[in-house]
């Protein structure tokens, strides 16, 4: 089974026109995660050039996602939809097949 972020990656990669932008916990510290286009990037971290290595541990705890429209504006972020669990996520994930 593909990690929770490999999931979220392949998500946007077959919904070009959503930013994923998701809240975690990881190793006890907040972050902020964009996902776009299969690619993923903290916005509270360091990210790793190389793109085989997870921004997401998998012990990482996923708070919050929200959907937006692309592009990703931080100044005027327009949401399709706020506060999505990973729960209330899978139906979106199953219907894209990942």
């Amino acid at each position: 089974m593909a990690s929770a972020i490999a999931r979220l990656e392949q998500y946007t990669i077959k919904r070009p026109q959503e930013v994923l932008l998701v809240s975690a916990t990881v190793e006890g510290e907040e972050d902020e995660i964009v996902i776009f286009k299969g690619f993923s990037s903290s916005l509270m971290r360091p990210t790793a050039f190389d793109p085989d290595v997870s921004v997401l541990p998998d012990d990482a705890t996923i708070e919050k996602i929200d959907r937006l429209q692309s592009p990703y504006v931080p100044e005027n972020p327009q949401y399709i939809e706020q506060g999505l669990t990973w729960e209330t996520m899978q139906p979106y994930l199953k219907a894209v097949g990942v």
